[in-house]
């Protein structure tokens, strides 16, 4: 029989997986097989959930924007334009904090937006 010369992967992988698997119930905390599944089916929902968490985030910066937007005369989708045409580029993170915490800071951006559609509208006519 040859010699394996692996030194202890095995034992260092399974220790790792376990490792990972703590706080599981059960048999899915203490066999190898598993708390291997458990551990990869656990690393899948992570990865998606990080994935969720911008999506979530960036609906609510979308809702809290549009809400501020609202208090001072306009919809999303106006204020956007007209941040737009006025060459403010602000991503949606700051505005909704602006929104949040400071309602001056955005009113006077709601206000240049207003002043650049308003520009437009009289340069089309």
């Amino acid at each position: 029989m040859p010699r394996a010369k692996r030194g202890h992967k095995r034992t260092e992988k399974r220790k790792k997986i376990l490792k990972l698997a703590k706080g599981y119930r059960g048999t899915k905390s203490k066999l190898y097989r598993s708390a291997k599944e458990s551990v990869e089916r656990g690393l899948n929902f992570a990865y998606t959930g990080r994935k969720l968490k911008k999506r979530d985030f960036r609906s609510l910066w979308i809702v809290r924007i549009g809400a501020a937007a609202r208090l001072n005369g306009m919809n999303y989708s106006q204020f956007m334009h007209g941040l737009s045409l006025a060459g403010i580029e602000l991503d949606r993170k700051v505005l909704a904090d602006l929104a949040a915490n400071s309602p001056d800071a955005f009113a006077e951006l709601a206000g240049q937006a207003k002043n650049a559609i308003d520009g437009k509208q009289q340069a089309a006519a």
